[in-house]
């Protein structure tokens, strides 16, 4: 099972780009996810109108999700073997930062509606994550989005971030997610392997 823990601020996209992503997903693996909100479930309940399992959890007056309430979630979901885990975490780029929930990685999820600078803005998440999916691409031409200086301010802070641009809504882009996905399970199966035959 591979777990992938996606931060964003609110209203970034996170969750129509996993409602697309899981239901395109699911014919070929098995696929689950953890839901991080304040408060209310309909995040949760767009993802299992997918046919997904989620489970979500609400932190109250906490502004991030932690390894145990993810420990606890992910017990109640159906085994996931060969599968994927997607977390998404509480709307908020300082405080999930910090936090390690058992993930192979971060990604952050960012859309052109926020300017350029957020990278600089919140470096630490952009240091703390390895991919860096610029939604709501199909907007750029009306919001005179830079997005070569959106790149370049997040490799300011983070070198090796890579970057991928999609669409939520008209699904650009998600053929190469799809692609990174496999290259992280593909990685982390090799060094697995590794582990085992040394």
């Amino acid at each position: 099972m591979l777990a992938f823990n996606f931060v964003s601020s609110p209203g970034a996209g996170k969750t129509s780009l996993l409602v697309r992503a899981v239901s395109e997903l699911k014919q070929s693996r098995p696929v689950a996810v953890i839901e991080g909100d304040q408060q209310t479930s309909n995040d949760a309940e767009r993802i299992r109108a997918t046919g997904v399992p989620a489970i979500q959890i609400n932190t109250g007056k906490g502004c991030h999700l932690d390894a145990a309430m993810v420990d606890e979630a992910y017990r109640r979901l159906p085994p996931l073997r060969g599968g994927l885990l997607f977390i998404e975490n509480v709307g908020n780029l300082v405080c999930p930062a910090a936090f390690d929930l058992g993930e192979a990685c971060k990604i952050v999820v960012f859309s052109t509606t926020e300017g350029e600078d957020k990278p600089l803005k919140y470096p630490d998440m952009f240091a703390a994550s390895a991919l860096m999916l610029i939604n709501k691409i199909d907007l750029a031409p009306v919001l005179d989005f830079d997005l070569a200086q959106t790149i370049e301010y997040a490799r300011r802070v983070n070198p090796k971030i890579e970057v991928l641009t999609i669409s939520a809504k008209t699904g650009e882009g998600f053929s190469a997610f799809y692609a990174w996905i496999r290259k992280q399970a593909d990685r982390v199966r090799a060094s697995a392997l590794g582990a085992v035959q040394g």
